[in-house]
C-alpha cells in the first residue's frame, strides 16, 4: 500500500488537474529506487508513462561497449628486389594459434559486462546493490571499504572481503531478516573493482594493465595484444608473490576446449610468456596445416592430432620429413603414419609434408566413348564385358557401333598396353568369344558409327531424340573430353599448349594463294571429327603403341586401304585376323572385290624386304582358316575395287540443248553419246561458243594461279630493290590490288573444245565425273576489254576490223600495249591479229559473233615485269568464261 500511495502522489503531477501538492526530492528518489519491475507494473496499472517520472525511456537501449582491442597495424612492406619478390617461399604455413589473440590494445581498462559467478571473491572496491522488500522498500549502492566491510543504513557493518559472492548473499539476507522484521533483501554485484596485473615476456605489448577483477589469463593475452612471433603458447606461467601458481597450455583451450587452467587473476599477478620451444611444421593434406610447438616427450601421434588428422586423400605410408642432422645438413626421411605405431620422434625444425595419393584408379573398369554412362566402375574377379554393358538401349548411345569395340589392358609396371577386339553386340548376349573376362584397370572403348561430326549430327537429328537424350549426349561428350585428356596424359601423348603461340594475323597475298590451292585437297580438321569417332578415340592408343615399340617388340599397328568404310591405321589386337581388321574399318564397301585381296608384309628378320600375300576375301570374311590370315606387325591390307566398277558418275548439260539437266553416264561414255541422249542442240544454240569445264582442270588451274601470284609478288619485290617506281608507273596500292585480285580469283577449269566437230563424231571426248557443258544461245556482239577508255560490247557487223571496234570503245589508254592485242574466240581459243607486214590478212575476217578483243597493259608500266602478260591474259580469259557461263 505504501508503494501505491507513493505512486498516486506522482500520478497527480502528471494529470491535467494539477494540484498544489508537489512531491519532495526524497520521495522521487525513493520511487526511483523501487525495482524496475515494480515501477513498470505500477505505471501500467494507473496508465502513466514511466518516462515522465524517471526521465528515462521504458525500453533503454543496451549500452554500446567500445572495443578495447583493435586489429594490429600492418607493417610497412619491405623494399624487395624482383628476385626476392618472385623467389619461391620456403613455407606457407603459419604458427598455430598466434593469430587468435592478435590485436592492438586501445585502453588499459576493458569493460566487463559478464555475469558474476557465485564463486567470485568479494574484495575491497567492489560495489554491492542491496534492495529491501516487504515492510520497507529501500535500495542501497554500497562499496566495500578498505577494511573489507559494507555499511548498511540502520544496520551494523558486515565484513564481506574474502567471501564468495554466494556467501555474501546468504550473510546479508540472514542479517536483514534478523535485524529488520518483515523485510527481505536482494543482493547483486554492481561495478566491479579493477586490479593491476603485469603481462611480461613475449607479449605483443608487454607492460602493466588494469583489468576487471573477473579477468582470466586469456583476457590478459587479449588486452596485451596477443603474443610476439617467438612466444610459447604451451607454457604460459602465472606468478603470484614470486611463485608460479599455475601453468596455462593454450593448446588445451584452442584444440580441446579445456579452460580449466584459464584461472581468474588476482591483483599483482604476473602473466609471463616464455620463448617458444621446439617447433615442427606440418603441411600438405592435413586438416589443420600449421607450425606446432611441442612439449618434451610429445609423440608423432599427438602431433598429428594437433594438425586435426589426415585428409582422406593423404598418402600416409610415405610422409616426407625434412630435418637438419647433426652435421648441419638437410636430410629427408620417409615415415609411415598409417599404423598405430609410428616409428618417428619429432625434432625441433622438422618439416612434415603429406602428399596426395595417386589419382589413378585401382581395381576399376573404365568405360569410354559412345556409352550412356561413361566413367569408372568396380572390378571384381570373374567380371566380364557383359557385366558392364548389359543392354544396347540402356547402356549405349544411339550412334554406337555395335560391331567394333576395344579392350585396352596394361601388361607391365611400365604402363605398356595390349589391345583386344570384340563385337559389342555379341558380348552383350554373352557369346564366349567376345564376352571377354576383365582384369583390374581395363579400359573399354565404344566407337561411333560415324567419322564426321556433321554426318553424326544429321543422323541423330533424324532419330528425333528427346530433350533428355540430347542433354545426355552433351554430358557424355563433356565427360569424354575430360577422360580423353586424362588418357592422353596417361599414355604421354598430350602436348601442352604453346603459351607463346602467336595470334592470327592478316594473311598475305602468298598465304591467300597457298590456302586456296590447298583447300581442295585438305583433309578433315580434328574438330570436324565426331566426338567418339575412330580418329578421336584411337589417336592416344596408336600413339601409345608407337611409343612402346622397341627392338624386342615390334610396333603393334596394322593398316588397311582400299574399299572399306574407314581406311587407315589400327591397333594390332591380340590374335587379330583379316576379318577383324575389316570390322574395325567399318566393313567393306559395295565396290569391294571379294574374290581377291592382298596383304603387304615385311619379311621377318629382313626389314628391307616385303612380300605380298594374296587371299580370297569372301572366304576370309566367313572365317575360313586357310584364307583368314593372322595379322602381323605393320601388315598392310589392300581391298581392291571390282573391275570396271561403275561409280555414280554424273555430267551436267546446260543451255541450248533439247533436254538440259544432270545425266548419269556409264564408264567410257563420250560427249557425242551424251548429246544424242539429250536430243541434240536447240534451234537457238551456238555450238561454236560452247564452254566445257572439268573439275580436275579447275584444280590444276587453281594451283597455277597460286604459283603465278607468288612468282609475281617475288618479281615485284626484286624490282623494288633495283629502282624506284616513277610517277608514270602504277602505284604500290594499284599493284597490291592487282595481286590480291589475282590471288582471290576462282579458277573455272575450262577445256577448249570444238563442239561442232564433237557433235558430228569427228572428235572424241570421254566424259569424267563432274564435267559440265554450257551451250549458249546465238551471239550477236563483240566485246572489248582491257586498256581502252570504255570497256563495253558492240553489235557484231561483218567487215568491221579490230581497230574499228577499239575506236568504238573510245580508243586506247596511254598504258595500252598496242602490239600485243589478241582475240579470245567464243570457244575459248586465243587468236593474235597479224599486223606485222603490209600483206597481213584483214583482221575483220578473224572476228566472229561472241568474240572478245583484249587490249593488255604495257609491261613498261610495271617495271617490265614479264609475268604480267601471263597474269593479265589468264585473268581476262577467266573473266570472259565466267561472263559467258553466268549469261546462260
Amino acid at each position: 500500500m505504501l508503494f501505491k500511495r507513493l505512486f498516486l502522489t506522482f500520478l497527480f503531477l502528471t494529470t491535467s488537474s494539477v494540484l498544489a501538492f508537489t512531491p519532495t526530492a526524497a520521495q522521487i528518489e525513493q520511487f526511483k529506487k523501487l525495482p524496475k519491475a515494480q515501477q513498470e507494473a505500477l505505471a501500467r496499472q494507473y496508465g502513466v508513462d514511466l518516462s515522465t517520472i524517471t526521465g528515462k525511456t521504458t525500453s533503454e537501449e543496451p549500452l554500446e561497449v567500445e572495443s578495447t582491442i583493435q586489429p594490429r597495424l600492418e607493417k610497412e612492406e619491405e623494399q624487395l628486389t624482383d628476385e626476392e619478390r618472385f623467389a619461391p617461399k620456403e613455407s606457407e604455413v603459419e604458427p598455430f594459434g598466434y593469430d587468435i589473440f592478435a590485436g592492438e590494445p586501445t585502453s588499459f581498462m576493458p569493460t566487463e559486462n559478464a555475469a558474476v559467478p557465485d564463486t567470485y571473491l568479494i574484495g575491497r572496491g567492489d560495489e554491492l546493490n542491496i534492495n529491501f522488500y516487504g515492510k520497507e522498500s529501500e535500495s542501497y549502492d554500497l562499496t566495500v571499504d578498505r577494511e573489507g566491510r559494507i555499511n548498511i543504513p540502520n544496520l551494523s557493518p558486515v565484513q564481506v572481503a574474502g567471501l564468495t559472492f554466494m556467501e555474501v548473499k546468504e550473510l546479508i539476507k540472514a542479517k536483514v531478516e534478523q535485524e529488520v522484521i518483515g523485510v527481505k533483501a536482494f543482493v547483486s554485484v554492481g561495478r566491479l573493482r579493477s586490479i593491476r596485473i603485469l603481462v611480461l615476456g613475449e607479449a605483443y605489448k608487454p607492460g602493466s594493465y588494469s583489468v576487471s577483477s573477473l579477468a582470466t589469463v586469456s583476457h590478459a593475452l587479449f588486452v596485451s595484444g596477443g603474443v610476439s612471433d617467438i612466444a610459447s603458447l604451451r607454457n604460459i606461467q602465472i606468478k603470484r608473490a614470486g611463485k608460479v601458481v599455475a601453468n596455462f597450455d593454450l593448446y588445451d583451450l584452442l584444440i580441446n576446449g579445456d579452460s580449466s587452467n584459464d584461472i581468474i587473476l588476482k591483483p599483482g599477478d604476473v602473466v609471463f610468456i616464455p620463448s617458444v620451444g621446439s617447433q615442427v611444421a606440418v603441411e600438405g593434406l592435413v586438416k589443420r596445416p600449421a607450425i606446432f610447438e611441442l612439449k618434451k616427450g610429445e609423440t608423432a601421434a599427438q602431433l598429428l592430432k594437433m594438425a586435426g588428422g589426415l585428409k582422406p586423400q593423404a598418402y600416409a605410408k610415405k610422409a616426407i620429413v625434412e630435418r637438419f642432422n647433426n652435421n648441419n645438413m638437410k636430410e629427408v626421411l620417409s615415415v609411415d603414419f598409417s599404423g598405430n605405431q609410428i616409428n618417428y620422434i619429432p625434432r625441433d625444425g622438422d618439416r612434415i609434408r603429406f602428399n596426395p595419393v595417386s589419382f589413378q584408379y585401382q581395381n576399376s573398369i573404365s568405360l569410354i566413348g559412345a556409352v550412356a554412362r561413361p566413367g569408372h566402375y568396380q572390378w571384381f574377379e570373374g567380371k566380364h564385358i557383359s557385366d558392364v554393358l548389359t543392354s544396347v538401349r540402356g547402356d549405349l548411345l544411339p550412334q554406337a557401333d555395335l560391331g567394333y569395340g576395344l579392350l585396352v589392358r596394361e601388361i607391365n609396371i611400365a604402363g605398356d598396353i595390349e589391345v583386344f577386339q570384340f563385337d559389342i553386340a555379341q558380348a552383350i548376349v554373352k557369346a564366349a568369344e567376345h564376352d571377354l573376362e576383365l582384369k583390374a584397370n581395363d579400359k573399354l572403348f565404344v566407337f561411333s558409327r560415324y567419322q564426321e561430326k556433321q554426318a553424326e549430327e544429321a543422323a541423330l537429328a533424324n532419330m528425333a531424340l528427346t530433350v533428355e537424350q540430347q542433354q545426355q549426349q552433351i554430358k557424355v561428350k563433356q565427360w569424354h573430353e575430360y577422360q580423353r585428356k586424362e588418357f592422353e596424359r596417361y599414355v604421354g601423348v598430350l602436348k601442352p599448349e604453346d603459351p607463346f603461340k602467336e595470334e592470327e594475323k592478316e594473311l598475305s597475298i602468298a598465304e591467300i594463294s597457298k590456302r586456296k590451292a590447298k583447300e581442295e585437297e585438305q583433309e578433315l580438321k580434328p574438330e570436324d571429327y565426331a566426338a567418339f569417332s575412330r580418329y578421336t578415340l584411337l589417336k592416344p592408343i596408336i600413339a601409345k603403341l608407337k611409343q612402346q615399340a622397341s627392338v624386342q617388340k615390334a610396333m603393334q599397328l596394322v593398316e588397311i586401304n582400299g574399299h572399306v568404310t574407314y581406311p587407315g591405321i589400327y591397333p594390332l589386337t591380340v590374335g587379330s585376323e583379316v576379318n577383324e581388321l575389316i570390322a574395325a574399318a567399318g566393313g567393306l564397301l559395295e565396290s569391294a572385290y571379294t574374290e581377291q585381296a592382298e596383304i603387304t608384309r615385311v619379311v621377318a628378320g629382313e626389314g628391307s624386304k616385303v612380300e605380298h600375300v594374296k587371299f580370297n576375301l569372301a572366304q576370309a570374311m566367313v572365317g575360313k582358316t586357310s584364307e583368314n590370315k593372322v595379322l602381323r606387325s605393320k601388315d598392310s591390307i589392300n581391298i581392291f575395287s571390282i573391275p570396271n566398277w561403275q561409280e555414280n558418275v554424273k555430267v551436267e548439260l546446260k543451255g541450248e540443248v533439247k533436254f538440259p539437266g544432270i545425266y548419269t553416264i556409264r564408264r567410257g561414255e563420250t560427249l557425242t553419246n551424251l548429246l544424242e541422249r539429250a536430243g541434240g542442240f536447240s534451234e537457238f544454240a551456238e555450238p561454236d561458243a560452247a564452254i566445257f569445264t572439268r573439275e580436275s582442270i579447275r584444280q590444276q588451274e587453281q594451283k597455277q594461279l597460286a604459283k603465278l601470284a607468288e612468282d609475281l609478288r617475288r618479281d615485284i619485290a626484286t624490282k623494288s630493290f633495283e629502282k624506284s617506281v616513277s610517277s608514270t608507273r602504277l602505284s604500290y596500292d594499284e599493284m597490291n590490288k592487282l595481286l590480291l585480285d589475282l590471288a582471290n580469283v576462282e579458277a573455272v577449269g575450262r577445256l577448249v573444245i570444238d563442239l561442232p566437230l564433237i557433235a558430228e563424231d569427228k572428235q572424241n571426248l570421254v566424259l569424267q565425273n563432274g564435267d559440265t557443258l554450257y551451250v549458249p544461245s546465238i551471239r550477236d556482239s563483240i566485246s572489248v576489254i582491257g586498256e581502252v577508255n570504255y570497256t563495253t560490247s558492240h553489235l557484231y557487223k561483218p567487215g568491221v576490223s579490230v581497230d574499228q571496234y577499239i575506236d568504238l570503245s573510245g580508243g586506247l589508254k596511254e598504258r595500252a600495249d598496242e602490239d600485243r592485242i589478241y582475240i579470245i574466240k567464243a570457244n575459248g581459243s586465243v587468236t593474235i591479229p597479224n599486223t606485222g607486214t603490209w600483206f597481213a590478212v584483214n583482221d575483220s575476217k578473224l572476228l566472229e559473233a561472241g568474240d572478245t578483243i583484249v587490249v593488255p597493259m604495257n609491261s613498261d608500266y610495271m617495271d617490265n615485269l614479264t609475268l604480267w602478260s601471263t597474269a593479265t591474259q589468264i585473268v581476262y580469259q577467266l573473266g570472259v568464261a565466267l561472263a559467258a557461263i553466268s549469261s546462260i
